[in-house]
């Protein structure tokens, strides 16, 4: 893995992280420590929907949060159409009202 691949996954960890420490912080506001449930709800819709799709399946790592019915995305994958197909997934899932995809890109050699 090349120095710029590290340095990108770790810029995207941390911009997930901080992200998602905001999302965590709105949310206990509002629903006390765990997501709203509808949230929670929508979270585990996406997360479903996404084991039914080869091209976002492991070794791509997506992590999926929900406030207000915004999902948003995290973590790496390996190309850019695994990216795109994530957000359409979670794009279509009932219940959500819009989508913030914070996923990396890993560079293959």
């Amino acid at each position: 893995m090349s120095a710029s691949s590290i340095i990108a996954m770790l810029g995207g960890l941390l911009l997930l992280c901080s992200m998602t420490g905001c999302t965590l912080f709105q949310a206990s506001r509002q629903c006390g420590i765990s997501e709203c449930a509808g949230d929670a709800r929508i979270t585990a819709d996406v997360e479903a929907r996404f084991e039914e799709h080869p091209s976002i399946q492991p070794p791509n790592n997506i992590m999926v949060s929900t406030l207000n019915g915004v999902v948003y995305l995290g973590g790496d994958v390996d190309s850019p159409s695994a990216k795109a197909d994530a957000e359409l997934v979670a794009r279509e899932t009932p219940g959500v009202t819009g989508v913030v995809n914070s996923i990396v890109g890993r560079q293959t050699e």
